[in-house]
């Protein structure tokens, strides 16, 4: 019985030289894919060496991560998995506790002696 939601793959352990139109290559052989995302560091641009695939169905992706985890390339072993759902991060600004100017606490100072 095959369920027709899509469902997004990690792949982690990524060569930092394998492009998204590569990662879409390998996965095709297990069935359609939605879409291929290789997250890079947003200074440099750099591959951080781990990327999504997202696939049609269960069923392929299913096949996709037997097919590939464990799988060897340039050197790499790769891990695919399920991904887990994406969480958003929320920045908290702790403003209970004073700070220098150098970002540290205050504490108190020992006293001078003369």
């Amino acid at each position: 019985m095959s369920q027709m939601t899509s469902k997004k793959l990690y792949v982690g352990s990524l060569p930092y030289s394998t492009s998204e139109d590569e990662l879409r290559e390998m996965f095709s052989e297990f069935g359609s894919i939605q879409s291929v995302r290789i997250i890079t560091d947003k200074f440099t641009g750099q591959s951080k060496g781990f990327g999504f695939v997202e696939m049609t169905n269960e069923d392929e992706a299913q096949r996709a991560i037997e097919g590939m985890n464990g799988k060897q390339l340039n050197g790499r072993t790769l891990i695919v998995n399920e991904a887990r759902p994406e969480q958003r991060r929320e920045r908290s600004f702790d403003n209970s506790r004073p700070s220098n100017r150098w970002g540290g606490e205050d504490r108190p100072r020992r006293p001078r002696r003369d």
